[in-house]
């Protein structure tokens, strides 16, 4: 009986239960080789059978001659032989004509048919019977029946003979007789090509039927020697982002081009500009409107514009209009784009509130990123810091001023629609950073301070703030996705 808590064993190994897929693939696998043994076994014999079927094709039917003594005092002659083998004395000549001028093992050969010497070995017609008769093997040049090793010891230039089955064949000395011949095992080249095949058949069967499990296999060694890899990989990945920190403080060009795109397209045209894209072969602009792009901007599809480098030149001084529109956006630099791009966000655009959730190492490093952007740009900006329990603790740059104590406004009525619809130009008049997730209250604080209608300010949230629009996730590797924007960039660390 198991005791509370207790946990049980399982039987077998998960994914090899036998109604489970690796059982299943087992037994199929050991059926295909099963099949692939026995196709070998078949082929192999059939082979073997067709080998044997040759050699059988080759025995004759011969006759030795006897002495006189053996034969009753009487001496043997080709019509006792025909008679005693065939069953008719006058089939005589036919036993002469299958044995004229063939050598004998003593060298001399039948040319008379009265001459017949006691221990030649006469071949007999197919029709021959009778205890007389016996099986030779056929072999050797011109026709002649003996076996191979009796070729090797005839003399030379008388032929050669067959050799009866039963009776010891002339053999020299040392040379191995036909009984130690019979119990050599000899694998005729069928059998074993055969057998080599179904064996390659049976391993490739094997495979197909388990490359689900193959596959799993190598991938979990693969997965094992990227993971010993990992540590380099991360080393590298931070040098990167330490190194970025330092291009964005002095790159001025590529943010005084990045200010000279959105002075084109929001002081003329009139068109809200939310990020912006600066690398060496042009501009991208991520633009909240329907309409065409003017030239010799061209529409890359999801409200993304694109103008080629050297299509203009950014003014000294951005110039984005008169009247009621405000003097300058907030542009901060974000981070890189996987085309090496460096996308700069608009923070007057980002509807009060950004919540960045994910890794919460890399979402304070995304915080003190745009902290120390702001205060590169706009050092007189004031910034609060909103206490949360349980977030990292984020570092405001020396130079900003902060403020100890801030009192919400009452939020007006929040307009409805998605963020690029209702995102307004929102004046970076004040920061508010919260270094966790806010509690449902504290969010409804930042709602109320933050918001439309609000008091101005912009917060800037290492968690998850409830009714915040602007929502980026940070992964381990310091990649930030930007939803809205369809974006990841890589932050600095």
């Amino acid at each position: 009986m198991l005791r509370s808590g207790a946990r049980a064993v399982p039987r077998s190994l998960p994914g090899l239960g036998r109604t489970g897929p690796g059982w299943q693939a087992l037994r199929r696998t050991a059926v295909v080789v099963l099949l692939a043994v026995w196709s070998a076994l078949y082929l192999g014999g059939a082979a073997l059978a067709a080998d044997g079927g040759d050699a059988a094709a080759d025995l004759v039917k011969v006759y030795v001659v006897r002495t006189a003594e053996q034969n009753g005092g009487t001496p043997d002659s080709l019509a006792l032989i025909a008679a005693r083998t065939l069953g008719d004395g006058n089939r005589a000549g036919e036993i002469f004509d299958l044995n004229r001028g063939r050598a004998q093992a003593d060298g001399t050969a039948l040319t008379d048919p009265g001459d017949l010497r006691p221990g030649w070995i006469l071949r007999l017609p197919e029709d021959a019977n009778g205890p007389d008769v016996q099986l030779a093997q056929e072999s050797g040049g011109d026709g002649a029946t003996q076996p191979d090793d009796a070729a090797s010891t005839a003399p030379a230039g008388a032929g050669t003979q067959p050799f009866v089955q039963g009776s010891q064949p002339p053999t020299q000395q040392g040379a191995q007789s036909p009984t130690q011949a019979s119990n050599t095992i000899v694998l005729p080249l069928p059998a074993v090509l055969a057998g080599l095949g179904a064996f390659l058949l049976a391993l490739l069967t094997a495979a197909i039927v388990a490359r689900q499990q193959v596959r799993r296999l190598f991938a979990a060694m693969a997965r094992a020697i990227r993971r010993l890899g990992d540590p380099v990989r991360r080393a590298r990945r931070l040098r990167f982002r330490t190194s970025l920190a330092a291009a964005f403080a002095g790159d001025g060009e590529s943010l005084r081009t990045a200010h000279g795109a959105v002075a084109e397209l929001t002081g003329r045209k009139g068109h809200a500009v939310h990020a912006v894209s600066v690398d060496d072969a042009g501009v991208t602009a991520w633009v909240a409107t329907a309409d065409a792009p003017p030239a010799p901007w061209q529409d890359l599809g999801e409200a993304r514009w694109r103008r080629p480098a050297g299509a203009f030149a950014p003014p000294a001084q951005p110039v984005y209009g008169t009247g009621s529109q405000p003097p300058s956006p907030s542009l901060v630099a974000v981070g890189v784009d996987e085309q090496g791009g460096k996308v700069f966000v608009d923070l007057s655009r980002l509807d009060g509130v950004l919540s960045v959730t994910g890794d919460p190492g890399v979402a304070r490093d995304v915080v003190q990123g745009l902290l120390a952007e702001v205060a590169r740009s706009k050092p007189a900006v004031p910034v609060a810091v909103l206490q949360t329990t349980g977030g990292p603790a984020v570092a405001l740059p020396g130079t900003m001023r902060r403020i100890e104590r801030f009192d919400p406004r009452p939020a007006g009525a929040r307009e409805a629609g998605t963020l690029r619809a209702a995102a307004r130009l929102h004046p970076l008049e004040a920061l508010l950073v919260a270094s966790g997730t806010p509690t449902a209250q504290e969010a409804a604080d930042l709602l109320a301070l933050c918001g439309p209608g609000g008091a101005g300010w912009t917060a800037l949230v290492c968690g998850d703030a409830q009714g915040a629009h602007w929502r980026w996730r940070a992964a381990p590797d310091g990649s930030v996705e930007i939803p809205l924007l369809r974006l990841t960039v890589t932050v600095p660390a």
